[in-house]
Parts: C-alpha cells; structure tokens; sequence
C-alpha cells in the first residue's frame, strides 16, 4: 500500500477587537475541537525563544500547524467553520501545500462546498 503524503499548513486564528488572552483562550478552544478528529498532528505554533529563566516553550498567539492526509482536510475545515462561526468577528487563514486562504465563515463554508462538490465529482 503506497504512503499518501500529508498535508502540512497553518491556520491563522483572528478575532476583532480580541485581547492577546481571549485570542489564546479562543485558540486552544479550535485546538482542542481539532485533536477530536483523526488526524496525524496539530499543535500550537512555536515561536522564537523563551525569555531567560521561563518554562516551557513559547507559541505564537492565535497560531496553529496542522499535519494530516489530504483526505481530512474537509473535515478539518468543516470543524474551523463551524468554530469560526459561533463568534463575531472571528477570521481565519490557512496556508500550505496548494492551499491559500483567509476569510470570514461565510467564506470558509463556501471553500468546503466546493471541496465536497469537487469530491463527489472524482
């Protein structure tokens, strides 16, 4: 059986008006909603290096990086639409491997209408 290759890109979380700790809060909530589904991996984005005499690593805010098989890739964006759609003024982007996005919910859900009519047409 050949090994399909993962998908890897990033997504990009952005809520108007937001402090930087309800964008975390918001985040880890897309986070947690995300590690439901059957995917290789997604994890908070790190970023830089951690101040002198912290713990832990630091993340970027409102960052994610997501690994899986392009087969999920629907189901990781019916999750981010859903999520993104139950707040105001909450945007998202993606980006990696041939995909390029930022937009509103409206705009997410009509992505994944055409990902799922290109799927039916295969």
């Amino acid at each position: 059986m050949e090994e399909t290759s993962k998908a890897e890109f990033e997504i990009q979380v952005n809520i108007a008006d937001a402090t930087d700790e309800e964008l975390d809060y918001f985040t880890r909530q897309l986070l947690s909603e995300l590690r439901e589904l059957e995917i290789e991996s997604v994890e908070l984005t790190k970023s830089g290096s951690a101040p002198k005499g912290s713990k832990g690593e630091p993340i970027a805010i409102g960052s994610l990086v997501i690994s899986t098989l392009p087969t999920v890739l629907p189901a990781v964006i019916a999750v981010v639409q859903s999520w993104s759609s139950r707040g105001q003024g909450r945007t998202i982007k993606f980006k990696g491997r041939g995909i390029e996005f930022e937009g509103t919910p409206e705009d997410l859900e009509r992505l994944l209408a055409a990902m799922e009519k290109g799927k039916k047409k295969k």
